[in-house]
C-alpha cells in the first residue's frame, strides 16, 4: 500500500529545494539530483514516488528556480554550461546534512538522472554517509565537458555503497566506451555490491516522459523504476 505523502518547496539555508516524504517523515531518506529539467513536473513525480514508497526524498536545485515548467530548454543548456562541479557538490552536502539533521533521516542515499547521474556517481565517493548510489543514464561524455573539472570514472571507483547504474544501449551522448569505463569502476570496487542494467535501443533520457513517444523508452522505464525503488527501500531501510 502506497504511503500517504506531504510535499512542500523549502528553503535550506539559500538553497530551494522540493521536499517529498511520508506523513510524519521516515528514516530512509534520498537526496535527488534532477536530470536537465530542474525540478520540473518530472523530478517532482519521482520525489513523489519515493515517498509513497517510504522514503524521503529531498531534490536539489541545479538552476536556482528555473525549470522546464516555465523555462526553455535552450536557457537550461546554457546554464548547465555554466555549472561549478566543486559549488554543486557542496550544495548537495548542504542538502544532505538538512536530511541527516532537521528531517530526522538516518540512511540516505543518492539518486540522479543525466547530469544528475554524474554527480551522484562522484558525491558516493565523496560522502561516506551515502548509502546507495543509483545512476539513471548518467552523462559521462567520451570527452568530458570544459566545467566537468571532477572524474566521474575515477570516483565511481572509490564509492563504497551498493550502487545501481542504468544505461541506454542508444545512447547517443555517452558512447559505450564511457559506459564501460564507468562499469569497469564499478566493477574494481572490493566492497559496495554493484548492479548494472543495460537497456539495448533506449535513448539517453529514457527515464523522461518527454521521450516516451518512443515505446522502447517507454518500456525501459516500466521495467526500470519499480527495481530502482525496491533497490532504494532494501539499502535505506
Amino acid at each position: 500500500m502506497a504511503h500517504k505523502i506531504e510535499t512542500s518547496t523549502i528553503k535550506v539555508g539559500d538553497l530551494g529545494a522540493y521536499l517529498s516524504r511520508p506523513e510524519g517523515g521516515s528514516t530512509g531518506g534520498m537526496l535527488l539530483l534532477p536530470m536537465i529539467t530542474g525540478i520540473g513536473a518530472q523530478v517532482r513525480e519521482f520525489a513523489d514516488d519515493l515517498a509513497k514508497a517510504g522514503v524521503t526524498a529531498l531534490s536539489w536545485d541545479p538552476w536556482h528556480g528555473p525549470s522546464m515548467d516555465d523555462t526553455p530548454r535552450e536557457r537550461l543548456v546554457e546554464l548547465m554550461g555554466q555549472l561549478d562541479d566543486e559549488r554543486c557538490l557542496d550544495e548537495m552536502r548542504r542538502l544532505l546534512d538538512h536530511l541527516f539533521g532537521e528531517l530526522g533521516v538516518t540512511k540516505a542515499g543518492v539518486i540522479g538522472w543525466c547530469l544528475g547521474g554524474r554527480f551522484a556517481l562522484i558525491l558516493g565517493a565523496r560522502d561516506e554517509r551515502i548509502a546507495n548510489v543509483v545512476a539513471y543514464h548518467p552523462t559521462v561524455p567520451g570527452t568530458p565537458a570544459p566545467n566537468h573539472t571532477v572524474d566521474a570514472v575515477e570516483h565511481t571507483a572509490r564509492i563504497g555503497a551498493p550502487a545501481m547504474m542504468l544505461y541506454p544501449g542508444a545512447d547517443t551522448i555517452v558512447p559505450h566506451e564511457s559506459f564501460h569505463r564507468l562499469q569497469s569502476a564499478l566493477q574494481s570496487r572490493e566492497t559496495g555490491p554493484s548492479i548494472v542494467h543495460v537497456y539495448p535501443q533506449a535513448e539517453h533520457g529514457f527515464s523522461d516522459r518527454s521521450r516516451h513517444g518512443n515505446e522502447v523508452n517507454a518500456t525501459a522505464y516500466a521495467l526500470s523504476w519499480p527495481q530502482v525503488l525496491e533497490f532504494v527501500k532494501a539499502t535505506t531501510a
